[in-house]
C-alpha cells in the first residue's frame, strides 16, 4: 500500500496532516506560555503584583454585564460577611 493510503477507512495522509497540524500548534502554545511567564516574571521584576494583574487580565477577557454581576455578588457577599 502507498503512504498516504486507506487503512480501514482512514486516510492516512489526512490524518497524518492533522496530527502534524496539531503538533506544531501544541509547540507554539508552550512557546507562548514561555513568553508569557517572562512578561509576568519581567512585571514582578518592577514591582508589580502578579496575581492581581492575573485577575485584572481574567475581567478584561469578560463581558461587561458578567463582570458586573460578578462585582455585585462580591459586594453583596462581603457585606452579609463585613468583611
Amino acid at each position: 500500500m502507498a503512504d498516504g493510503g486507506d487503512q480501514g477507512g482512514i486516510a492516512a495522509a489526512k490524518l497524518r496532516s492533522f496530527v502534524e497540524r496539531i503538533e506544531r500548534l501544541e509547540t507554539e502554545k508552550a512557546d507562548l506560555a514561555a513568553d508569557i511567564r517572562e512578561v509576568y516574571a519581567e512585571a514582578k521584576g518592577n514591582g508589580f503584583d502578579t496575581k492581581i494583574m492575573r485577575q485584572v487580565i481574567k475581567l478584561r477577557k469578560m463581558e461587561e454585564p458578567d463582570r458586573k454581576e460578578q462585582d455585585e455578588l462580591l459586594d453583596l457577599y462581603r457585606r452579609a460577611l463585613e468583611v
